[in-house]
């Protein structure tokens, strides 16, 4: 096979997993026809690929929204043209994995919210649940269809040094990036036609055609054209790109709070030839902004009396409420104890080591080791609020401490992980950065179906650890081979 330049010039981050690199130095099996395939491209050529990615990505208007950079609110999404690239085994193993993991947190929403058996036997203390603010009284005893509550789920997957893989934190509210999934698989197809068909890569589009059969089948009424909507803060939203490709891919409509109204417990949308009622609605509204009349007052982003509605069985919820006491980081760390207390079998994935610091002891050993951990708030997400231990000043650490003591329970930490690296495409040449994965499972009335693929996201600055959009990150396609 020959060799390029690029791959001479290639250094392995020293003791972090290489997805293109064995520890022999070796081209891993899997990169060999994609390496084979770049070698005999110019810089040029690979660098017009590059520019025109990005042309594609703006024309396109595919961007996230930047609340605190100060640089205007609209960011293009990086993109990282060399694919990341999984055996049909690997995916095979993370397939089953979360399948297992998305079934157990469904039983436990289930059982938090009726029988709680899980707390009387004292699996998982009764004060975690109770202090969570995601943990909503008003979903006690109410039933939902199909008794599902992650309908989607993106469970975020890292690999340590040793290819093990990781959960690193369970997205069951309403989890993002899947359009910029479904993007960048178009994006490669117009860089690399040829590529993908020779790899024989898995395809990533059904993703639309599944949540939408799915959702369909929660419809309240027997009828076959059931009305679904998809629920949006706005245009101001970071994930607003996402809600208009999924809207139009699935050819719902796009509704905000302010297009619905409810009517004797029912649902309404108001179009141009009066009130139509709606099924069902997926919603990208937090909990809290849901409905005015029973969580925040003030917001605008709901619907006055949608509750009342979910609670009567007039209209399905897509994810359901209350799903935030399952991926509350504080929680996270019972995931594998209620899969042996549900399932009555041993986790496949992994959870990383974590700490909870309501425990004394627990604080106190991360303390004593700060700076070899990465301390987070148990109810952030997208980046904000950590601390990285290595990476952080004296002075730093001192006053994230000081913020851990007014609230200890708010707070998990976790060691360095050292998260495993792929090749990128930097300034001309390859280099490696970190990534993790976040695959995206779709769970309907008859079972849990996952897409062959997920969002790889990257840590684009080199030496860095974080991947978030919102934290200088990227992204690339994510091949999972036949």
């Amino acid at each position: 096979m020959q060799e390029s330049g690029y791959f001479n010039q290639y250094n392995p981050i020293g003791g972090v997993w290489d997805e293109m690199f064995g520890a022999d130095s070796k081209i891993r099996d899997h990169y060999s026809k994609v390496i084979s395939y770049l070698s005999q491209e110019s810089p040029e050529e690979l660098n017009k690929k590059e520019e025109l990615a990005k042309r594609l990505f703006m024309t396109q208007g595919i961007t996230f929204t930047v609340y605190n950079s100060g640089e205007g609110i609209e960011k293009i999404f990086p993109f990282d043209i060399i694919p990341r690239i999984i055996t049909a085994a690997e995916w095979a193993f993370v397939e089953k994995g979360i399948k297992q993991r998305l079934t157990a947190l469904n039983l436990f929403l289930k059982d938090v919210y009726h029988n709680q058996f899980i707390i009387k036997d004292g699996i998982v203390p009764i004060d975690i649940i109770y202090s969570c603010p995601h943990f909503l009284r008003e979903m006690y005893q109410l039933q939902v269809p199909y008794d599902i509550y992650v309908h989607i789920a993106g469970i975020d997957l890292i690999r340590d040094h040793d290819g093990t893989f990781y959960v690193l934190e369970d997205n069951l509210r309403t989890p993002s990036g899947v359009s910029y999934m479904l993007e960048n698989r178009e994006i490669t197809k117009r860089l690399f036609p040829d590529l993908l068909p020779q790899c024989n890569v898995r395809s990533v589009t059904e993703y639309p055609a599944l949540l939408y059969k799915n959702l369909l089948a929660l419809s309240p009424r027997p009828i076959s054209n059931p009305t679904i909507v998809l629920l949006s803060p706005g245009i101001y939203n970071s994930a607003y790109f996402e809600h208009t490709t999924l809207a139009r891919l699935m050819g719902v409509e796009l509704v905000e709070g302010r297009d619905l109204v409810v009517d004797n417990h029912k649902v309404y949308m108001k179009t141009t030839n009066g009130l139509q009622q709606v099924d069902v609605i997926y919603r990208r509204v937090d909990d809290d902004y849901l409905d005015p009349l029973v969580f925040n007052p003030k917001s605008m982003l709901g619907v006055a009396g949608l509750m009342g509605a979910y609670r009567k069985g007039n209209v399905a919820i897509v994810n359901a409420i209350g799903n935030g006491v399952a991926d509350d980081k504080a929680v996270y760390v019972y995931v594998p104890a209620m899969i042996k207390y549900y399932l009555n079998e041993e986790p496949i994935l992994k959870n990383v080591p974590t700490y909870q610091l309501g425990n004394a002891n627990e604080k106190e050993y991360v303390f004593a080791n700060i700076n070899k951990m990465v301390v987070k708030k148990t109810n952030e997400s997208g980046g904000y609020g950590m601390l990285m231990g290595h990476a952080s000043t004296e002075q730093e650490i001192e006053d994230y401490k000081n913020e851990i003591l007014k609230a200890p329970r708010n707070f998990i930490a976790q060691p360095t992980i050292s998260l495993s690296a792929a090749p990128c495409y930097i300034q001309g040449e390859l280099a490696p950065r970190r990534i993790d994965l976040r695959p995206y499972a779709l769970y309907g009335p008859n079972g849990i179906e996952i897409v062959p693929g997920g969002l790889t996201r990257v840590a684009l600055k080199e030496g860095s650890l974080v991947v978030n959009s919102s934290q200088g990150g990227g992204s690339k396609d994510t091949w999972v081979l036949g």
